[in-house]
């Protein structure tokens, strides 16, 4: 299945159907009077975060989305049958902004929540309705409203407890296949990552999502590379992991990249707990390693953990580091959803 995070959607709701125009006729009722029913109400375009989605493919080809009309209303006071509702069925989360991709119309962050994009027109009241004791036979009625009709833009943003970040081949994609059973493209070259990929990771008996995403490179929130299109999917993140490459040739060089872009990106990612930890120690010796660690905590004034995404050797020291952060933002997520006890 293609990755697709963003796209672009036309809808319209349903107009509500013309009221009727009617008079009662039989045989043995002289003045029968009026019994022309009200029209239907048109359809409403509903979205809707359901489960087993993380991708916006669907609506690369299918991009118009239209509700039933209402019936128009009919003689012997009967009303005319609603619309029926369309409904975008979306991941959670989503986003759904205005055609100006600025302004937040819902962010649906949990399954099963809907919001109504767009509501359906009323329908026309019938003649029946304009009867009075000065006016007997009324032989008016009124249209239904119309629908509305707007364009939308899908943002998608993966749900993830802890976002990875760096250059290309810092070795992202190894740790994630390291640690869960999610199988990105892993090879020798930059940029084998083209888009998010998500992984459950295991430690110590708990449970938790990792998102993949691209590398970032000097530039990047300029549009170099990849860009930094994708940094979106960290946003929801409780904690980041800085991967640095220790065989890299200047590593506070590279590590300041990323973190320059990450500020350039957005001031809320800065603030996310992060972890910074030097992969691929394997391939460096032990003289150099520590002072290159020494180097890189001194500049970045943060504790420097140690890794192998090849070996696995300090993986695990690194899950649990990772764990400590994730599990307050766990327990504020149980009490916000009334689930949590004391």
């Amino acid at each position: 299945m293609k990755f697709l995070d963003l796209a672009k959607v036309y809808i319209r709701s349903g107009a509500g159907g013309a009221g009727s125009v009617s008079f009662r006729r039989e045989k043995y009722i002289e003045f029968g009077g009026p019994d022309g029913g009200d029209g239907g109400r048109g359809g409403d375009v509903v979205a809707e975060a359901v489960e087993g989605l993380n991708t916006l493919i669907d609506f690369r080809y299918q991009q118009h989305f239209f509700a039933r009309n209402g019936q128009h209303g009919m003689g012997r006071q009967r009303t005319g049958a609603g619309g029926d509702d369309i409904i975008l069925r979306v991941p959670v989360g989503t986003e759904i902004l205005e055609e100006d991709q600025e302004t937040v119309i819902a962010d649906l962050t949990e399954v099963g929540q809907r919001v109504v994009l767009a509501r359906g027109g009323n329908g026309g009241f019938g003649n029946l309705h304009f009867k009075s004791s000065t006016n007997r036979a009324p032989r008016n009625a009124n249209p239904g409203q119309p629908g509305v009709e707007r364009t939308i833009w899908l943002r998608l943003k993966l749900i993830a407890d802890g976002g990875l970040v760096g250059l290309p081949n810092a070795g992202k994609s190894t740790f994630l296949a390291a640690t869960s059973n999610a199988r990105p493209k892993i090879a020798d070259y930059p940029f084998t990552t083209l888009h998010p990929n998500l992984g459950v990771v295991g430690v110590d008996g708990r449970e938790f999502v990792m998102a993949d995403i691209p590398g970032l490179i000097e530039g990047a929130s300029e549009g170099r590379g990849i860009g930094d299109r994708f940094l979106g999917h960290i946003e929801r993140c409780s904690v980041l992991l800085h991967l640095i490459d220790a065989t890299a040739v200047d590593v506070v060089a590279d590590a300041q990249t990323v973190l320059d872009e990450l500020a350039a990106y957005s001031p809320v990612l800065m603030d996310k707990p992060r972890i910074t930890a030097l992969n691929k120690i394997d391939a460096v010796d032990a003289e150099t390693l520590e002072a290159t660690r020494a180097l890189l905590a001194d500049t970045l004034g943060t504790e420097v953990m140690l890794m192998s995404g090849a070996t696995g050797k300090g993986v695990q020291e690194v899950l649990r580091a990772l764990w400590t952060r994730i599990a307050p933002s766990r327990e504020v997520a149980k009490k916000d959803d009334g689930a949590w006890r004391p």
